[in-house]
């Protein structure tokens, strides 16, 4: 038995309006709870109770670990009725992972395994995903994918970089309607200011490892992103799209 935050809103829902007794939600909630918070893989441990923590399951990062590895723990997830999302995902993985999980989808211009099993709260807006250029959509997908399957209506607005600014600028109307941006660049790292500059809303600034030999694989993008003079930019690290779509999320979610 297993309960993430929506379900436990829509049972206190039905607490309130009488379709479920108290003593009825208590054994449900007190199953929940009961059952084993981790499960131990041995080389993993996992963590069946980070929906009730935090909404959405745990997240696998498939760097670093073999096929097999992520395939059972994507199996020890999914078997509890859980969303399975697997960042830096390869295509082997996805071999092994399909063989388990039939149902699970392979996003190679992400990199990323997804397997959507449970409905999850909406957010209260759209988030916004802004790509400097065609080199950060890597990133960019990720962030919107993984913003998607976290519950959040997503807009893609791609290739609006500085050195073309008109095309930026021709966008104000959407810019205007998301309730949180997530904003990827390399090179300089300066889109993230222009577009906080246009907006009253947050703007989640990821620098990517895309440019030539002085950008130090990403360093002068997150260098120039955490120096903004525009207020309202937040930074994560460099090539990050599922963090910046992690706390996007929890925005979108207040």
């Amino acid at each position: 038995m297993t309960m993430n935050a929506s379900d436990l809103r829509a049972l206190l829902e039905r607490v309130a309006d009488g379709r479920v007794s108290a003593s009825d939600a208590e054994r449900h909630v007190l199953g929940a709870l009961q059952a084993s918070p981790f499960q131990d893989l041995g080389f993993a441990r996992v963590d069946h109770h980070r929906a009730i923590r935090q909404g959405f399951p745990e997240v696998i990062l498939g760097l670093g670990k073999t096929p097999a590895q992520v395939a059972a723990i994507a199996s020890a997830i999914a078997t509890r009725g859980g969303t399975v999302l697997i960042t830096r995902a390869n295509k082997a993985m996805y071999d092994a992972v399909q063989e388990a999980l039939p149902l699970a989808i392979y996003h190679p211009d992400a990199s990323l395994i997804t397997l959507r099993q449970e409905d999850v709260a909406r957010g209260k807006g759209a988030v916004l995903v802004v790509a400097a250029g065609t080199s950060d959509l890597a990133v960019a997908e990720e962030a919107a994918l993984t913003a998607d399957l976290m519950g959040n209506d997503v807009e893609r607005l791609y290739d609006v970089g500085v050195a073309g600014l008109h095309r930026l600028i021709g966008e104000r109307e959407r810019l205007s309607r998301a309730r949180v941006i997530i904003v990827v660049a390399g090179m300089e790292g300066a889109l993230p200011s222009v577009v906080s500059g246009l907006v009253g809303v947050p703007v989640i600034a990821v620098p990517t490892s895309v440019g030539y030999g002085a950008s130090f694989g990403g360093v002068a993008a997150l260098l120039g992103m955490l120096n903004s003079c525009a207020s309202g930019v937040v930074v994560v690290n460099i090539d990050n799209g599922f963090g910046a779509a992690s706390v996007a999320s929890l925005i979108n979610h207040l």
